[in-house]
């Protein structure tokens, strides 16, 4: 069998734990066979961050802007735990925040549904996937932090590039410890972000919801509001309604209440604390973080595709000690058939986008004929787990290796 050739590579960014040795195991058993792989691999695992000094990171987000499409494997956002872990210098910054800084994205998340029977999601009433929209950038994520030692005042000053401040208010008068923060967002990043969701929306056809506090936040919020508005009635509203679709505001108290009452299938924007949030409210209900698609999205056209889970460290603390683990990869072989597609369609290669979808069909078969890894196998209802082994395909929990070679077997069937 020849494999299927590529044009241009992909931006392969390699992680840590159990995600990198899965990592590995998708590409020699479900990729290597049939693809002539063809990537411009960097090592994002935190030991060659450290080595590195981090550099490496930022070497692979200007990879993915000239590039135009990748594929990066979970890592880890060191915390004071895993500094003395392994020994680290400096408590590196995220590697997704570092990436998504660089492209200046919006992150669209996915549940992967694979048979709404069999894993029913936990909202009742939810019958279609709902797609997370975060803005990835600025917030919380970038914001200055300061640990008050006593009393004192605290104040937003700003002063514009003449020297001249314009602008001073108190914050706080402090009467002992406590905490300051101070977040940012620019006008441009918000214009590109609302760009992205419309386009999005219109490119799945789907309702687009945004939702934020302007009635508390009255500039920071507002300014969000006001700029998704005035895009939509200006550039999208025509669009929207020739397709049948609708964008709708409302604060994000009342879209969670409605979100909950709905049947989902709409397009959830949000800025980037509560998209990291309800993204793993949705994944969680639809039945499990690591069923769950991510790609980043520049307002350029480029794309990185990623598993929207982290590196499943007990997982990997076991693999260590030679132990069996069957973690579920299902999220980062989607991560793979994302960025092949997308490939595919910029290089214009249908027969790897074709296998892309194959791909993703074979792992949805083995899924819905029973075999899966624990984490799926703990979720099918006592009913639907009945049903299936009457239809004649019997749950049975797997390990990670066999679960791969089951989803190979079918992708082998299908060439």
């Amino acid at each position: 069998m020849d494999k299927i050739l590529m044009k241009t590579p992909l931006v392969e960014m390699d992680g840590d734990e159990m995600t990198r040795v899965l990592w590995r195991m998708i590409k020699d058993e479900l990729l290597s066979p049939f693809v002539e792989l063809k990537t411009e691999y960097y090592d994002l695992g935190l030991p060659e961050r450290e080595r590195t000094q981090d550099r490496i990171t930022w070497d692979a987000a200007h990879a993915a802007c000239r590039l135009g499409v990748a594929v990066k494997c979970a890592t880890i956002t060191p915390n004071r735990q895993r500094v003395e872990e392994y020994g680290l210098s400096e408590m590196w910054k995220s590697p997704n925040g570092t990436i998504r800084a660089v492209m200046d994205g919006t992150v669209f998340r996915a549940p992967i549904v694979a048979d709404m029977e069999m894993f029913p999601p936990l909202v009742r009433g939810w019958k279609q996937p709902i797609i997370i929209a975060r803005h990835a950038f600025g917030d919380v994520y970038k914001s200055t932090e300061y640990r008050v030692p006593g009393a004192g005042r605290a104040e937003l000053v700003f002063t514009d590039r003449s020297g001249q401040e314009t602008f001073r208010a108190t914050v706080s008068d402090y009467d002992g410890p406590g905490v300051l923060q101070g977040s940012f967002n620019k006008d441009d990043s918000i214009r590109s972000f609302a760009h992205a969701c419309f386009g999005f929306a219109l490119s799945v056809r789907r309702d687009l919801w945004f939702s934020t506090k302007d009635t508390i936040s009255k500039q920071y919020d507002q300014t969000f509001k006001l700029i998704f508005q005035e895009i939509y009635d200006a550039e999208y509203r025509a669009a929207f309604e020739a397709a049948g679709i609708r964008y709708f505001y409302t604060l994000i108290d009342d879209a969670v209440a409605r979100i909950i009452r709905s049947e989902g299938g709409m397009v959830w924007a949000l800025k980037n604390y509560d998209g990291d949030v309800m993204s793993d409210m949705v994944s969680t209900a639809f039945g499990s973080l690591a069923m769950m698609t991510s790609v980043l999205v520049s307002p350029d056209g480029k794309f990185e595709y990623e598993a929207a889970h982290g590196t499943v460290t007990q997982h990997y603390y076991r693999y260590l000690r030679g132990e069996e683990t069957s973690t579920n990869p299902m999220a980062t072989i989607f991560a793979w058939s994302g960025a092949l597609r997308k490939r595919g369609e910029l290089d214009g290669l249908p027969d790897l986008c074709a296998f892309a979808d194959r791909l993703e069909s074979a792992s949805l078969a083995a899924i819905r004929d029973g075999v899966m890894t624990k984490d799926l196998a703990a979720l099918v209802p006592a009913d639907a787990r009945k049903r299936a082994e009457s239809e004649g395909r019997p749950v049975r929990s797997v390990n990670s290796g066999e679960f791969l070679h089951a989803i190979r077997e079918r992708l082998e069937a299908a060439q």
